[in-house]
C-alpha cells in the first residue's frame, strides 16, 4: 500500500528536525532555494535524480526509500484550511491587495501575459530595515509567458485535421 503524502511529508520533516539544519542551510548545501527545499520536504516538488545525492549529503538520515518517494511526481495540492494559518492568510491578503497593481506593472513592462508558477523560483530572506527591525523579503522569480493570438493557421491540431 502506498504511503500518504502527509505521512511521507511528516517523515521528511522529522529528518529535517533531527538534522538541526534550517532550510537556508540545506539550501546552501544543495544549491537549491530555501523555499524549494521546503517544497521538496513537504512533497510539493519532485526531487531530481542529480540533486538526490546532494540532499542526502545534507540530510544523512534520509533513507533510500524516502529519496525514491521524493523522486516520484508529487500531488501538488494544499489543505484548504491552510488559509487560516496567519502567515499564509497574510501572504494571500498581500497578493490580493497588491495583485491588480502587480498585474498592471507586468503588462506595462512585458505586455499581455503572466508570470509562470512552473518555471519559477522563490526564496525567503531576512534583512534589517532602515529602522533596524527585521523584515521579510519574498522573491518571486517567474518566467514571463505572453498570451498568444490564437490564429487558426498556427493551430497544429486543426492543420492536421485539414490534412486528413
Amino acid at each position: 500500500m502506498e504511503e500518504s503524502k502527509s505521512s511521507v511529508a511528516s517523515r521528511l520533516m522529522s529528518v529535517k528536525r533531527t538534522s538541526g539544519k534550517s532550510y537556508g542551510r540545506i539550501a546552501e548545501e544543495t544549491g537549491l532555494t530555501n523555499v524549494y527545499v521546503a517544497q521538496l520536504l513537504r512533497r510539493q516538488a519532485q526531487l531530481k535524480a542529480d540533486t538526490a545525492p546532494k540532499l542526502q549529503a545534507a540530510l544523512p538520515e534520509l533513507t533510500d526509500e524516502l529519496l525514491q518517494e521524493m523522486m516520484k511526481p508529487p500531488l501538488r495540492s494544499y489543505d484548504p484550511h491552510l488559509i487560516q494559518e496567519p502567515t499564509v492568510y497574510r501572504l494571500n491578503e498581500a497578493v490580493m491587495h497588491f495583485g491588480e497593481s502587480i498585474k498592471e506593472i507586468i503588462n506595462e513592462e512585458f505586455g499581455d501575459g503572466i508570470m509562470s508558477a512552473i518555471d519559477f523560483y522563490c526564496s525567503v530572506d531576512k534583512v534589517k530595515g532602515v529602522d533596524g527591525k527585521d523584515r521579510v523579503v519574498l522573491t518571486f522569480d517567474g518566467k514571463y509567458l505572453p498570451h498568444t493570438e490564437q490564429k487558426s493557421e498556427h493551430m497544429v491540431s486543426r492543420l492536421r485535421l485539414q490534412g486528413d
